[in-house]
């Protein structure tokens, strides 16, 4: 039984040409390996933004919604935010 299925896709030119620069490089044998290799990236990445979704974004709604005190006001959260950039760029200039 075939475990592939034969597609014809249309890229823009740009990407067509990073397929082909892929292959001639060497680092990928066919413009079907490089085409395989973006789709498990792209299937990773979806798999970890629904982990993300499922173990940190619903628990933490799910949190707010039992207790929201919990939640703070814009403005405490832009005073946070600019305290932590500050302490970042602070950082960074000491070397």
């Amino acid at each position: 039984m075939r475990t592939t299925q034969p597609l014809t896709i249309t890229l823009p030119l740009d990407m067509a040409q990073m397929v082909k620069d892929k292959v001639s490089s060497g680092e990928y044998a066919s413009e079907s390996e490089v085409i395989r290799d973006g789709l498990r990236t792209l299937a990773q990445r979806d798999a970890a933004v629904e982990r993300w979704l499922r173990e940190e974004v619903v628990p933490t709604m799910k949190a707010v919604e039992a207790d929201p005190s919990q939640l703070m006001t814009l403005e405490e959260a832009k005073k946070r935010l600019h305290a932590h950039v500050d302490a970042i760029v602070a950082k960074a200039s000491r070397g």
